[in-house]
């Protein structure tokens, strides 16, 4: 039986590092020793449903763009 997740996506081309996901996302995301996002969890981090709303700030507000959320199936 597969399911649908939400996970969100880094993309490291597009960050400088501001750090405004972190803040908005401290469950999922820490700041590395420059500045930058990794997830608690790898590149590609799951998002629990509690973290929804948070996650779509984070998207929403980075001011380069450098972060979406997707829904991916997993079997």
């Amino acid at each position: 039986m597969s399911r649908t997740q939400l996970e969100l996506h880094i993309d490291f081309a597009r960050c400088d590092g501001r750090g405004l996901c972190t803040e908005l996302l401290p469950e999922l995301l820490a700041r590395d020793d420059w500045g930058y996002p990794v997830g608690r969890g790898g590149r590609d981090i799951h998002v629990p449903e509690r973290l929804a709303v948070a996650a779509q700030d984070a998207v929403d507000l980075c001011p380069l763009q450098a972060l979406m959320l997707r829904r991916v199936t997993r079997a």
